[in-house]
């Protein structure tokens, strides 16, 4: 059975391991990556974000994680699903949980930067009602494609 948890340290290297596998399958792989996955709590964690593990039995298996832009600005980032795992609903239950913790953060706007190449995330990212944006201005060189979901709050109540 897969759960969702979140980062603790003794995972570090089981998060940059997984990240590093798909970055650097597609030719993504850049400093902006490598100053994340070499410290992430400090990058992502300490700065206000959050990142959630998928785990099977003891093994990590996919990653997602929200990072803090602006107080009610978070990026989508470094989700990832180990291949064996894929196609499993797995990213479901990791993207399922940012979003969740980003309303219980009050985010108002979440964005994710990423690449033409990686079609199966951006057929996901569309499902969860994530609209393309003009590519601005990213710390990544390689995005191409960009992408945001604008969250609605009513009163006592949030809508995606």
């Amino acid at each position: 059975m897969v759960s969702i948890i979140e980062f603790e340290s003794k995972y570090a290297a089981d998060f940059k391991q997984l990240n590093l596998e798909w970055l650097n399958k597609f030719g993504l792989t850049e400093l902006a990556d490598l100053l994340m996955l070499n410290n992430p709590k400090k990058e992502i964690i300490d700065t206000g974000g959050v990142i959630f593990l998928a785990k099977f039995g003891e093994k990590i298996i996919g990653s997602a994680a929200l990072i803090r832009d602006m107080p009610t600005q978070y990026e989508l980032a470094k989700m990832t699903v180990s291949p064996d795992f894929r196609g499993k609903g797995i990213s479901k239950m990791l993207i399922e949980s940012c979003l969740g913790r980003a309303k219980k953060l009050g985010a108002k706007r979440i964005y994710l930067s990423s690449n033409s190449q990686l079609v199966t995330a951006l057929k996901l990212y569309e499902q969860y009602g994530f609209k393309y944006i003009t590519v601005k201005k990213s710390q990544y060189v390689t995005a191409d494609v960009m992408m945001e979901l604008v969250i609605t709050i009513l009163p006592d109540e949030v809508i995606l």
